[in-house]
């Protein structure tokens, strides 16, 4: 099996997986807070079992979500997700 995406993007930044999932966990948290409601309604529309969605709960929910909607063609940049 391939490169899992968070090691791919920790290994193109040159940072740790668990740093990569740091900063994606830091964005799901600032989205989860935003001021803006509508915004912050689109962070909470992710399935979650926790307070806040995980990393790997988010990219369940963009790949599916771009599936879905049609775009699943963006996805062949990543053929491992």
């Amino acid at each position: 099996m391939g490169e899992h995406l968070f090691e791919r993007l920790a290994r193109e930044r040159g940072i740790t997986v668990e740093e990569m999932r740091e900063i994606i966990s830091a964005r799901i948290r600032r989205g989860m807070n935003d001021p803006d409601p509508e915004k912050r309604a689109q962070w909470e529309a992710i399935p979650h079992e926790g307070d806040i969605p995980t990393p790997e709960e988010w990219l369940y929910y963009a790949v599916n979500y771009l599936i879905e909607h049609g775009d699943g063609d963006l996805l062949r940049w990543y053929p491992n997700l």
